[in-house]
């Protein structure tokens, strides 16, 4: 950056890809710049491609083959004309040779120094550095003598616990907590060991581990004159296996003069390494110690994940911030320009497993409703959309939704409905994870640190018991979004026969529904239709009165005399339920799909799907079993089955019919035995 002052950006390479792509994207073009997009074969059709004024091939799907091979995207740099490279998060952001090679070949690096990537490169190196321009930093041993032995001395001179970690590492590689003496060799050996193959670096430094820490971190800004700010903190105390879960701004129960101490520090830790652009410094806080409640951890030399947030409380943007840095621009706002208004938070949508440790889930994103988006109260950065793929070759990450309110307390209740409101099928993801993490009384009250989710854990855990009056909601809306499905497709839809209320002369209108969770516990439910909008449910051998409304989106019901409201999601046969008290997952079971206490009646369409199959016609006798007609959804084949011997009185659809969920298939009168 510091050889290219004064030099205008016209036209400007992302060396990214996804959310953060789109995201650079959207602040460059505002400002009259050409966005320039690299893409894989994985990518060809990617949001961050057709956002951009013009895109080019990079190479294979895996990183290492295209967006890692600093060869190509300056080859693609140079035939392309851009005049600057913006290199986001991840890939090669924080790689000093890349840096450099875009230096050197004339072309404006939206980024910090070289030297000073090299510097906080290191853990040690930087400890070393910060130490000397009095950063206040946790007590340990950052230096250069490697031995093991005299590594295991330093721990005990430190006093227990300690934490040992590799120098070169992040997200959690190589690091081990000591708790006592007879568990400091393995350590260090298995620590050195991770850091030698994860980052091919062994050395290992050693500090005293705080044992309920939070985790806050001061965004910086320099310019190439000097200038510097602190746009406040940001509290990243929630967090699984060190990977960040929710990111707030300002910090909870933080108090404005460790907030004037924090930010002054991370300029200092800036000023001396001759920073320029956005930095993050973290910082450890421990607000049970008065004298020194925070030590330095570490700085990000990029943009980090999480800016939004800061984007959200101060009114600016960063990434024009940083564009107009690299242009050699002074900073637009001095430090007493800049205010805190309200309070943002930000929690990460990913591709991942709860169940199983969190591990990432590739699939088609079937089904992607978002809560509604309002200027400067909820706002979602994403790379993707509906029917896109989640590839096994990059970061899990879906999106980031973001949202502000006035004071904390209304912020939660923002990100509370916008959850609620979200939903993806056909992908597993962190969504109800989420959910749950912002319902435990100690979060809305921010009481926070980086043992939150191990301290709550049991909260965490997914809740497999189906909540009886989520059932209820979830029936009341199947009965009522089914009213009308299917009619336009059947020649028989004048027939009271095939009315989707369920009609049947001379009696209640009767039909049995069967659900069941994800261990396949199932629950038989008889509805009786007093009504469109009114029913008698059978449940567990009691019978509720319930009638329902759809009121924006919502189902309201009353059962036993109280009104009730939910979100319910469907998704083919998947039904989500979200209220005041909770959530509940459930599905239509999967097995054969009857009404098995009609004496005659329809059988109706579990789901959304295709007849690819029937195997009757009117009059026809079947036995119990006897499969009458095959539906194709979610990409498998469902067999229609009779729940009794019978005679096949209509058949309201034809092959390669499409049919709603709920709609009436056919209608099958029992045979008496002679």
């Amino acid at each position: 950056m510091t050889n290219q002052k004064n030099k205008k950006i016209i036209r400007l390479l992302i060396a990214n890809r996804g959310e953060i792509a789109v995201r650079i994207m959207q602040s460059a073009q505002k400002i009259g710049i050409h966005c320039i997009a690299l893409y894989s074969d994985a990518d060809a059709h990617s949001m961050h491609v057709k956002q951009a004024n013009e895109a080019w091939y990079i190479g294979a799907s895996p990183a290492k083959e295209s967006y890692l091979v600093v060869e190509k995207v300056l080859q693609v740099a140079k035939e392309a004309r851009a005049d600057a490279i913006h290199p986001g998060y991840g890939f090669l952001s924080e790689n000093a040779g890349f840096a450099k090679a875009v230096q050197d070949a004339g072309i404006i690096w939206v980024g910090p120094p070289v030297k000073a990537i090299e510097a906080m490169g290191s853990k040690s190196e930087s400890k070393s550095l910060m130490e000397k321009a009095q950063v206040p930093l946790v007590p340990g041993y950052h230096g250069d003598n490697q031995d093991e032995a005299f590594l295991a001395e330093q721990v005990k001179q430190i006093g227990f616990p300690v934490l040992i970690k590799a120098s070169a590492g992040g997200g959690g590689k190589g690091m081990r907590v000591v708790e006592t003496e007879s568990e400091i060799n393995a350590a260090i050996t298995a620590s050195k060991r991770e850091g030698l193959n994860s980052f091919g670096d062994d050395k290992l430094l050693v500090e005293k581990y705080i044992t309920r820490p939070r985790h806050v971190e001061i965004q910086v800004f320099m310019d190439q004159h000097g200038n510097g700010v602190y746009l406040f903190e940001r509290d990243c105390s929630i967090q699984r296996r060190h990977q960040k879960v929710v990111e707030e701004a300002p910090a909870p129960k933080f108090d404005n003069a460790t907030r004037q101490a924090m930010g002054e520090a991370a300029l200092q830790a800036a000023r001396a390494i001759n920073y320029e652009g956005a930095g993050t410094v973290e910082f450890l806080y421990d607000p049970t110690q008065a004298d020194s409640p925070f030590y330095f951890m570490e700085m990000n030399t990029r943009l980090q994940v999480e800016h939004p947030v800061t984007e959200m409380i101060t009114g600016q943007d960063l990434v024009v911030w940083q564009l107009k840095v690299a242009q050699g621009e002074p900073l637009p706002l001095s430090q007493n320009d800049l205010r805190i208004n309200g309070h943002s938070m930000e929690v990460r949508i990913y591709a991942e497993d709860p169940d199983n440790e969190f591990l990432p889930t590739t699939g088609t994103l079937d089904h992607v409703q978002l809560p509604e988006l309002i200027a400067n109260r909820v706002r979602l950065d994403t790379g993707v959309q509906q029917g896109d793929e989640v590839s096994p070759y990059y970061d899990p990450m879906i999106s980031k939704l973001i949202v502000w309110g006035e004071d904390r307390a209304q912020c939660v209740s923002t990100l509370k409905h916008a959850l609620q409101a979200y939903q993806i099928a056909g992908v597993t993801t962190n969504l109800s994870f989420l959910r749950r993490v912002i319902n435990i009384d100690a979060f809305q009250q921010g009481d926070v640190s980086t043992r939150f989710i191990e301290e709550f854990n049991d909260q965490l855990m997914t809740q497999q018991d189906v909540k009886q009056h989520h059932l209820i909601a979830g029936i009341c809306h199947h009965m009522l979004s089914r009213k009308s499905a299917g009619q336009s497709r059947s020649d028989f839809a004048q027939s009271p026969w095939h009315n989707l209320n369920g009609f049947r002369l001379n009696q209640a209108a009767r039909e049995s529904l069967r659900f069941e969770n994800k261990h396949g516990d199932q629950w038989p439910v008889t509805v009786d239709t007093l009504s469109l909008n009114q029913w008698n449910i059978q449940l567990d051998e009691i019978t509720h009165s319930v009638q329902a409304r759809m009121v924006n989106d919502q189902i309201q019901y009353q059962m036993d005399n109280q009104w009730h409201s939910a979100r319910v999601i469907v998704h083919g046969r998947r039904i989500w339920v979200y209220d005041h008290q909770g959530e509940s997952e459930f599905q239509f079971a999967s097995q054969d799909y009857a009404q098995q206490d009609e004496q005659q009646g329809n059988l109706t369409a579990p789901m959304n799907g295709t007849i690819i199959q029937v195997d009757v016609t009117p009059g026809d006798q079947v036995k119990t079993g006897d499969v009458l007609m095959i539906m194709e959804a979610m990409k498998m084949e469902h067999a229609i089955k009779a729940p009794t011997d019978g005679i096949v009185k209509e058949i309201s659809f034809n092959l390669g019919d499409l049919v709603a969920e709920g709609a009436i298939l056919l209608e099958l009168e029992e045979t008496s035995e002679a």
